[in-house]
């Protein structure tokens, strides 16, 4: 950007300044003109200016006076001074003042030419270099806030670096908190988000020398001055109309303990699911949270038991009860998640059993793994809900499907009781009380695949989670999901996997690692 200010008395001779500038094969934003010192140096604080052409002799304030104000206010201008041959004198003062020269009236076409282009490469030159130096220091400072992040969560470092690091800033790492800003938002909520506008609140509540963020994504995490009360920013958050929740760990010495620092905000930050209602979470809110308690698994199988049920409000009701407020709020955040767990874990079950009538439809429940993916516990709560009412209608419309075919009901339940044990289809027909052709027939007519197709398959589902979640031998997995011999288990495994069993322990077992490694990774 390059603006020009003309500053002259005399108006024909500033128009006659401006036509020849503008005649120029100069790129310029804006040329303005000026009467005298006074309204040129009002422009000068309200325009970005970069070069003024002014007259020396002037009344109310001379072209001198405007250099000096320009100086003692600190307003970056370059000077070109018009002067007469009597006004010499001035003009050798104006250059001692960091004029860039003058212009003898009357002022010829040519002469200010030259002169308005040699100062205005000066203004690029220096403009290109600011610029570089300042993405070179954009960068320098992105480098070394990388560098911070990996160590805060633990990437391992050596004594030098810490103690380089920490002279940068020793009065912050001194004493300091980190501090995580989460906003409150819902999903599919409107609104870009405010990260910016958080980040620049902070840096006016703790300055320049009292702030350092360390993380800007998914959450703004800070390290900040432990002497500022933590209020503050809270707050100056409410002031903006910002709804977030700010989350602070305990005061820290030294940046050895920024790791330590680290893990206490995390878990604080998880607490903040718990206490919606308040916007400042500080260690002294949870310390008297129990620490022991058991889950309520009663209350998990009645909620469960009215699956399949033609009025789902009592599953709501039961779902609110479970996860109560006032009771989750009573333990550490760690029965929440355990909760949560235990929920998903009998979704699996109860999908498992009929998986094999919903076709193509299918849960989510890879959606309900973790309840720090939602904006908040209620946003998780409602995703529960939904899955469950959609479990149960599947349910429904399966028993009213078979409402009338309790036999084969009886004979699936029977199925899935005795599959360990040496099993066909006459001992299921005999059990049922049907002929032996008659159930054949309305099993696979009902169920879409034959007796031993659907024995195997409820076999092998089984086996498949012993293989990933037990140490047990693979000829001991066969004994346990109902094959008398090692390679009959073994050939209808490969046959339906395209693998080994081993292989598949393998395999599943290097995803639960990868996992692992990406779940801690991404905190």
């Amino acid at each position: 950007m390059i603006n020009i200010l003309i500053v002259d008395d005399q108006k024909h001779i500033r128009d006659g300044l401006q036509a020849m500038l503008s005649q120029f094969p100069l790129k310029l934003d804006a040329i303005y003109c000026a009467a005298n010192g006074i309204e040129a140096l009002q422009l000068m604080r309200q325009t970005s200016i970069q070069l003024v052409i002014t007259d020396i002799k002037m009344p109310d304030m001379d072209g001198l006076a405007l250099m000096e104000h320009t100086k003692e206010e600190r307003i970056k201008v370059d000077y070109l001074i018009i002067s007469g041959y009597s006004d010499f004198a001035y003009a050798q003062k104006a250059i001692s003042l960091g004029a860039k020269g003058y212009l003898l009236k009357p002022v010829k076409r040519d002469d200010l030419q030259a002169s308005v282009e040699h100062v205005l490469q000066e203004v690029k030159t220096r403009q290109t270099l600011w610029r570089n130096m300042k993405h070179l220091s954009r960068r320098v400072k992105e480098t070394d806030r990388k560098e911070l992040s990996m160590y805060m969560q633990g990437a391992a470092n050596d004594e030098a670096w810490i103690h380089q690091t920490e002279q940068l800033n020793p009065k912050l790492w001194r004493s300091y908190r980190l501090c995580l800003l989460r906003e409150q938002l819902r999903i599919n909520q409107p609104g870009a988000s405010s990260a910016n506008a958080m980040e620049s609140i902070a840096y006016s509540v703790y300055g320049k020398r009292g702030f350092i963020c360390l993380q800007q994504r998914p959450h703004l995490i800070f390290a900040v001055d432990a002497a500022v009360d933590p209020s503050a920013l809270p707050a100056a958050l409410k002031a903006r109309q910002i709804d977030a929740v700010t989350v602070m760990s305990e005061p820290q010495q030294g940046l050895k303990a920024l790791p330590l620092s680290y893990n206490q905000l995390i878990e604080l930050y998880h607490h903040s699911y718990l206490f919606p209602e308040k916007s400042c979470i500080l260690p002294l809110q949870i310390t008297g949270l129990e620490q022991q308690w058991q889950l309520p698994y009663e209350d998990l199988y009645a909620l469960f038991q009215l699956v399949g049920a033609k009025n789902s409000s009592k599953i709501t009701e039961r779902i609110s009860m479970l996860f109560h407020r006032d009771v989750l709020q009573r333990y550490h955040i760690r029965y929440t998640q355990q909760l949560c767990r235990a929920v998903v874990q009998m979704l699996e079950e109860y999908e498992r059993v009929i998986r094999p009538y919903m076709g193509e439809e299918a849960l989510d429940i890879d959606c309900l793994r973790n309840l720090f993916d939602y904006p908040s516990i209620r946003d998780y709560i409602q995703a529960l809900q939904q899955q469950l009412l959609r479990l149960n209608q599947f349910y429904y419309e399966f028993k009213c499907s078979y409402r009338n075919s309790q036999d084969l009901n009886e004979a699936i339940r029977f199925i899935y009781e005795n599959y360990h044990k040496p099993l066909d289809l006459a001992m299921v027909s005999n059990h049922v009380s049907l002929n032996y052709t008659y159930f054949s027939n309305l099993f696979k007519k009902n169920i879409g695949k034959g007796f031993a197709e659907y024995l195997r398959d409820v076999r092998l589902d089984k086996a498949r989670r012993l293989l990933a979640e037990t140490e047990h031998k693979i000829v001991e997995v066969a004994a346990m999901v109902g094959y008398e011999s090692y390679k009959s288990f073994t050939r209808a495994f490969r046959d339906v996997m395209g693998m080994q069993p081993t292989e598949y322990r393998q395999m599943m077992r290097q995803k639960v690692k990868m996992e692992e490694q990406y779940h801690d990774a991404a905190l």
